[in-house]
C-alpha cells in the first residue's frame, strides 16, 4: 500500500484529540494513570503506541498509554519505510472527584430590584434570600452571570457600593461573572469582532469590582447564547478566562450553543464532561441540565443516566436562567426554587460537592 493511502486508513479513534480523561477512565498505576487508546491502521500492518507493540484486529488497533504529566501527547507508530505518526494531545485531571457547578444565566431583574426598593440588605431581594437559604441548606455555591442593563433605562453603572460589605461576606458561595451586555439582541457575539465582547466584558467587570468589590468577582463561564467568533477565544484566554459551558445540541440539522465548533467536537462533547481547545488553551464543559426546561418531576430522570455514564458522571453542569423567577415574567415558572432545590439534593444526595469552574481545573484542586 502506498504511504499516501496508508495515511488515509491510520489514526487514533479514542481519546480524542483535547480529551479529558480522569480516574474513571483508566486505571492507576505508580504516580499516573493508565488509558486504553484504539485506532485503525492498514491491516497486519506493525503499529506502536507509545513505542510499545499495539494489538490487531483487521484494521484496528490496541494499546495503552500511560499520563504523568497534566498533558501528554499520545503517539502511535505505523511501521514502514518510511514510518508513519499519529498523535493526540489529552489532558488528565489528576485530582479529579464527583463535582458540580451551579450557574445562573440572564441576570439583571435581581440588581434592578435592590435599586428601586433601596433594600436595607441584599437579601431583602427574594431571589437573593432563595440563593442563599440553598446554600445554607446544602452548601451551594453560585455563579450568577450579569447584563450590563436590562434595556430599559437600567444599567449597573446605577447600582451602589454601600452593600460591597455584603458581598464580601458571601464571596465564598456567591460569585458575579459577566454574560453580555443586555438580553437582546440573541446571539450577540456570534459574529461580532473579538473586540466588542472584551470591551462588554470590561465592562461588566469594572462594575463588579465597583459595586461588589474582588473577591465576588468571578472570570465568565458562560457567553450568552454560547456562540462567538472562533478568533474571540484566545483573547479570552488570555483575559484569564480557563472553561467555558455551552450546550453542544443539535438544534435541526446543525448544533448549537457550541461556541462555533464543528461537528466533531460538538457532537463529542454532547456525550462528554469536558474538552480541551488547545489552540486557545480553554476547557469547554458541556451543561448538563437546564432547571427551567426540565419539569421538577424529570429532575432526577435527566440526571440519574449521566451519574452511571464514566464519560458523563464526573462533574455535573447545573444551569438555569434569572428571568423565570420573577411573577412578572411573561414565561414565569412559579415552582422554579423547587426545581433547583430538586437538582442540588439529587447531586448532593449522590455525593457531588460544589465548586466554581474558575478555581483549579474546573472546580478541581491542580
Amino acid at each position: 500500500m502506498a504511504a499516501a493511502d496508508a495515511g488515509k486508513t491510520f489514526r487514533i479513534e479514542e481519546p480524542m484529540h483535547g480529551a479529558v480523561v480522569h480516574r474513571r477512565l483508566g486505571r492507576a498505576v505508580s504516580k499516573g494513570l493508565e488509558i486504553e487508546v484504539a485506532g485503525i491502521a492498514p491491516p497486519g500492518a506493525q503499529v506502536l503506541v507509545q513505542g510499545r507493540p499495539a494489538t490487531r484486529d483487521g484494521e484496528k488497533f490496541r494499546g495503552t498509554a500511560e499520563l504523568k504529566e497534566r498533558e501528554t501527547e499520545i503517539v502511535a507508530t505505523l511501521q514502514g519505510e518510511p514510518a508513519q505518526q499519529a498523535a493526540v494531545r489529552v489532558v488528565w485531571d489528576r485530582k479529579s472527584c464527583r463535582r458540580y457547578r451551579f450557574s445562573i444565566d440572564d441576570n439583571s431583574f435581581f440588581l434592578r430590584d435592590i435599586v428601586q426598593r433601596r433594600y436595607r440588605s441584599l437579601f431583602d431581594c427574594f431571589y437573593l434570600a432563595m440563593l442563599r437559604d440553598l446554600h445554607e441548606e446544602y452548601g451551594v455555591k453560585f455563579t450568577v452571570n450579569i447584563y450590563y442593563t436590562t434595556g430599559d433605562g437600567f444599567d449597573i453603572s446605577q447600582f451602589p457600593d454601600r452593600y460591597k460589605g455584603q458581598w464580601r461576606d458571601c464571596s465564598d458561595w456567591l460569585k458575579l461573572a459577566f454574560h453580555a451586555h443586555a438580553n437582546k439582541p440573541d446571539y450577540p457575539y456570534q459574529d461580532a469582532p473579538p473586540e466588542k465582547l472584551l470591551a462588554d466584558l470590561d465592562q461588566v467587570a469594572e462594575q463588579i469590582h465597583r459595586f461588589a468589590g474582588a473577591k465576588s468577582y468571578a472570570l465568565p463561564t458562560v457567553i450568552h447564547f454560547g456562540m462567538t467568533r472562533q478568533e474571540a477565544l484566545k483573547p479570552l484566554y488570555d483575559r484569564g478566562v480557563r472553561a467555558l459551558s455551552g450546550y453542544f445540541r443539535k438544534s435541526g440539522s446543525r448544533y448549537d450553543v457550541n461556541y462555533r465548533f464543528d461537528d466533531v467536537v460538538s457532537e463529542y462533547l454532547s456525550r462528554h464532561d469536558a474538552w480541551k481547545d488547545f489552540q486557545s488553551g480553554i476547557v469547554f464543559s458541556r451543561v448538563d441540565i437546564v432547571c427551567n426546561s426540565t419539569p421538577n418531576d424529570r429532575i432526577a430522570a435527566t440526571l440519574e443516566p449521566l451519574s452511571k455514564d464514566p464519560n458523563q458522571a464526573e462533574i455535573m453542569d447545573l444551569f438555569t436562567h434569572e428571568q423565570y423567577f420573577w411573577p412578572f415574567y411573561e414565561n414565569y415558572i412559579p415552582d422554579h426554587a423547587q426545581r433547583l432545590a430538586t437538582a442540588i439534593h439529587w447531586v448532593t444526595d449522590h455525593g457531588y460537592r460544589p465548586v466554581f469552574f474558575h478555581e483549579g481545573f474546573l472546580g478541581a484542586s491542580v
